[in-house]
């Protein structure tokens, strides 16, 4: 990986973001949203500047962050163990602006594991060995920034939310994927999960040489709960990566 101003254009890229986000309104069932750019941007930061220089790989792109993830450490799919133990980052986390009380943020003193995390980055970490070698060939994003929050607690995904705040969101996550796409010039642009597909297909196109899919990691999906790292592993190699 080479040329830290990649990294740079990044940051510039998730703090306007960050500001944009800032400025939507959501309403009921969603009652709270964290937005980890801000209050874990410390952590997020660490991850960029570290593993986001170079252009030519593949993008895995995520759709938001996990409560037991991003929202923790503020990176894609940041499993605290394997964020600490093999990325090596450990950031100051403060707390969003109006915290749920079933949905604390610990940021690295939380002790619960983010599972989709772990299976991503332990899938990474057994097939690459060492997180260099693994970010010489890809690099991890999301596509939305936010975490929304239900009155139980219950976790509310972007495409579950009404037309007249999605439009607006996807609009700005939109064009961060393509300011992103357009810094990293990509190989390839691998939604994980068919939600961040699409989201690629309509920002980039259909061109199958361009944007593919891999299976979401999460425990809800039967088939991620089967051998989600095969799997996965059988899809890249279906759109042409060779690993």
């Amino acid at each position: 990986m080479t040329g830290s101003g990649t990294a740079r254009e990044l940051l510039s890229i998730y703090r306007r973001l960050a500001d944009a986000v800032d400025e939507l309104e959501f309403e009921s069932p969603v009652t709270h949203v964290y937005n980890p750019l801000r209050y874990a941007w410390e952590g997020h930061r660490k991850y960029l500047e570290r593993f986001g220089s170079g252009k030519g790989r593949i993008i895995l792109l995520g759709m938001n962050p996990g409560p037991w993830g991003m929202a923790q450490t503020g990176v894609p799919f940041g499993d605290v163990t394997h964020v600490r133990e093999w990325l090596g980052i450990e950031a100051e986390i403060g707390s969003p602006e109006d915290e749920h009380p079933k949905r604390t943020v610990e940021g690295f003193d939380c002790s619960r594991s983010e599972v989709s995390g772990t299976r991503l980055w332990g899938w990474a970490r057994t097939r690459f060995g060492t997180p260099e070698a693994f970010f010489d060939r890809f690099l991890v994003l999301n596509y939305c920034p936010l975490s929304f929050l239900e009155e139980s607690g219950r976790n509310r995904t972007p495409p579950r939310l009404p037309k007249a705040e999605r439009e607006p969101l996807f609009r700005v996550c939109d064009e961060a994927v393509e300011e992103a796409t357009d810094a990293l010039a990509p190989e390839l642009v691998v939604g994980i999960g068919r939600f961040a597909e699409r989201r690629a297909r309509a920002v980039l196109g259909d061109d199958p040489h361009e944007v593919a899919c891999i299976l979401h990691p999460s425990p809800a999906s039967p088939a991620a709960n089967r051998g989600w790292a095969e799997r996965a592993e059988e899809q890249l190699r279906e759109a042409g990566v060779e690993l």
